[in-house]
């Protein structure tokens, strides 16, 4: 397997990364739908098992409110082992299976079993370290992965990043040496946020047509553009963006 190291309109490799401190526990304290868009632009770190750190930055989330909305795992609020970490401190890491082989990675915030859902990021560094990540998932060990295609959707982040349940459901990411989340210094020069309803929902219309999914507009690692429903925002138009 190789990976396409060539720039895609002036990503991947234009703009040196300014890696700053982590993200504290202020930050993830605050309401879902704020947290998911002031996590558009910050960058994603994973230390491996052997010291390998990898880096992304977010660029696609999707917001669940917990126990009113219908789309949400914590739906009126009900705890189980599954949805636990949910409704543990704000800045924990959710992560569960789906079509009984995928991960998907969600962070806790404020609210009553609410969470941000990380849908697609922009890799960054060791991006071959993510190829070989993606290899197992490959019917063929000579597929060309393009960067931006590396982590554009829920599942090829897990794979990239190794995120797994066994080794960071739970986890606090305001303290945790595997992971965390970073600011940058181009986090700031994001321009416009679009807002369009969450993918692959499938509940009562009223929650399947909320604009809960937050992407960073002309980013090539989102994972879907919308051409219909959609809204946008400027990002200095949100407020207390963190």
């Amino acid at each position: 397997m190789s990976i396409d190291n060539q720039s895609d309109s002036g990503y991947f490799s234009s703009n040196p990364v300014q890696y700053r401190k982590r993200l504290d526990a202020q930050f993830y304290e605050t309401q879902c739908e704020e947290l998911a868009m002031s996590l558009l632009g910050k960058v994603l770190v994973r230390r491996l098992d052997d010291g390998t750190v990898v880096r992304g930055r977010i660029v696609e989330t999707e917001s669940y409110l917990g126990h009113e909305d219908a789309a949400s795992i914590s739906y009126k609020g009900k705890v189980t082992s599954r949805n636990e970490p949910v409704f543990m401190k704000p800045g924990t890491a959710f992560v569960y299976m789906t079509y009984g082989m995928y991960h998907c990675f969600n962070i806790s915030s404020k609210g009553d079993g609410a969470s941000v859902f990380l849908r697609a990021i922009e890799p960054l560094d060791n991006l071959n370290t993510m190829a070989s990540l993606r290899k197992q998932f490959k019917k063929s060990t000579k597929t060309v992965i393009a960067n931006k295609d590396l982590c554009n959707g829920p599942a090829k982040l897990c794979i990239s990043f190794a995120i797994d349940i066994k080794s960071c459901n739970k986890q606090d990411l305001t303290s945790w040496d595997g992971m965390w989340v970073e600011e940058d210094e181009n986090s700031k020069l994001i321009d416009t946020i679009v807002c369009s309803p969450r993918i692959g929902i499938k509940c009562e219309k009223k929650w399947q047509d909320k604009f809960f999914r937050y992407y960073i507009r002309d980013n090539p690692c989102v994972s879907k553009i919308e051409k219909t429903k959609m809204n946008e925002l400027k990002y200095s138009q949100i407020e207390n963006i963190k």
